[in-house]
């Protein structure tokens, strides 16, 4: 089994922007889950990483993305972070059959700057990385 960014949707609300993204990833929760929720696995694929508090209301500062905090976490399914200037970026990941993980992936976020594919090009960095 090979990862692959799959289904890709964009709303736009004002000047709010959601995207959403589904990334099957082909290997087990248990190994997907630091590339989504510590320092080393944010910074080896998307960004370096600050600060990062793994806890509900931790501080969390992202190179050249922002600083804000942990707004949701549940271990090894949910991290999310909101950082003033990037927004709300959510992980969620679920079990994907025996060996493989979900992704499901939602970035909020105001004005432009992001992109859908400049996010599936990270993912795909992303599944490079875990092989």
């Amino acid at each position: 089994m090979t990862g692959s960014v799959e289904q890709g949707t964009s709303q736009t609300h004002g000047n709010t922007h959601i995207l959403h993204l589904l990334v099957r990833l082909p290997r087990p929760m248990e190994t997907v889950w630091p590339a989504v929720a510590t320092a080393d696995g944010l910074g080896a694929w998307w960004a370096a990483v600050d600060v990062l508090e793994p806890r509900l209301g931790g501080l969390v500062a992202l190179r050249g993305v922002g600083s804000g905090q942990v707004t949701a976490w549940d271990v090894d399914r949910v991290a999310e972070y909101t950082v003033e200037g990037g927004g709300r970026i959510r992980f969620h990941l679920e079990r994907d059959g025996e060996t493989g993980t979900v992704l499901r992936f939602t970035h909020e976020f105001q004005g432009e700057g992001e992109t859908e594919p400049r996010w599936r090009a990270r993912f795909e960095s992303l599944v490079e990385w875990l092989k």
